[in-house]
């Protein structure tokens, strides 16, 4: 709304420029008035339309475009310079200046932008902070996003820093919203609101990043490229972007890693209730879930499925993909229904 405000009076104000600029021009006749207001308008208005085209530009690459700009327009002046000691008329001396500036600008602009990531001098992620202050940028995946459990952590400020949603992210969850599979459908709205809830969260500090890599395909990808630039984190749940990311050097959050970090420390000989839910893959082995979705592997139980038992942990397995506890049967199993204990 800030910019709508700031549009508006930069029209109102050129307007009155022009007036005043078309009397003064004009010897304060009415005609030059009314065509330098009408001027004013038409020439403020055309600007904020080319603003308008101009949004979609990246900062950065106008950055690097600038920085090309007075290179190129450095070169140029120093071999003109040299031209000036080599006898020649004034006609050819211009028109060879005016040549090398236009080549020299143009060459320095277009190297700058394709060159623009191998060097450091990019406005937008340039800033000055105290030595013993660094504040962190958290980049979200659109799996994360999907997922929703990280608006859950970004509250409770275990993540701390900037959150970043890329302008790509955002796209690719507005792709998968108004998908034809219904089930794709439904994960993209869920995404939607759940990055709508985290915009409207004041404590936190979020921004949507405008910078996309024409060159790559790949989402993941520029995420990557992304976090390499800005020295991001990439929050995720994909087991593929997770060491894709690790390869190149960017720090990655797994929020899956953190809910198993986060699950109850199971001892060996601890008792536990577990309903079995299905047989095992071993001859007799029943198989149930703890409410943090943990795999219990209960040896002598696959005549007891839909059964709440009561079983002691012998050992506690720890894989790629979570954790497994295997136990035995410790007592009589007892209904689901509450009954009471049934003999074996």
């Amino acid at each position: 709304m800030t910019i709508i405000y700031l549009r508006a009076f930069f029209v109102i104000l050129s307007t009155i420029v022009g007036y005043y600029l078309g009397a003064i021009l004009g010897n304060f006749t009415l005609a030059w008035r009314i065509g330098g207001a009408v001027s004013g308008l038409i020439a403020s208005s055309l600007i904020v339309v080319l603003e308008g085209v101009m949004k979609r530009c990246s900062v950065r690459n106008l950055s690097a475009a600038v920085f090309g700009l007075i290179f190129g327009f450095f070169m140029a002046w120093i071999l003109t310079s040299v031209l000036k000691l080599i006898p020649m008329s004034i006609e050819l001396f211009s028109s060879l200046q005016i040549i090398l500036i236009l080549v020299f600008c143009y060459l320095g602009m277009i190297i700058a932008m394709r060159g623009k990531d191998e060097f450091n001098l990019i406005v937008p992620y340039v800033k000055f902070v105290r030595q013993d202050e660094r504040e962190d940028i958290i980049l979200l995946d659109t799996s994360v996003i999907i997922d929703g459990r990280i608006a859950d952590i970004l509250q409770t400020k275990f993540i701390e820093g900037r959150v970043v949603i890329p302008r790509f992210v955002l796209r690719e969850l507005q792709q998968i919203a108004d998908s034809g599979d219904s089930l794709k459908r439904n994960r993209g709205r869920r995404g939607l609101d759940i990055l709508n809830r985290i915009q409207k969260d004041s404590k936190l500090n979020v921004r949507i990043n405008e910078e996309d890599f024409p060159e790559i395909k790949d989402v993941d990808a520029k995420l990557v490229k992304l976090g390499q630039l800005v020295g991001g984190k990439v929050v995720t749940n994909d087991f593929n972007l997770n060491k894709i990311a690790e390869l190149q050097g960017v720090t990655v959050l797994n929020i899956n890693e953190l809910a198993n970090a986060l699950r109850p420390v199971v001892l060996p000989g601890e008792m536990m209730e577990v309903r079995i839910s299905k047989e095992g893959k071993e001859y007799n082995q029943g198989v149930g879930y703890l409410d943090d979705g943990t795999m219990v592997v209960v040896d002598n139980t696959r005549q007891m499925i839909g059964q709440v038992i009561k079983v002691a942990v012998t050992s506690v397995l720890q894989t790629s993909a979570g954790r497994m506890i295997f136990a035995k049967l410790e007592e009589a199993p007892r209904s689901q229904a509450g009954g009471g204990w049934k003999g074996r």
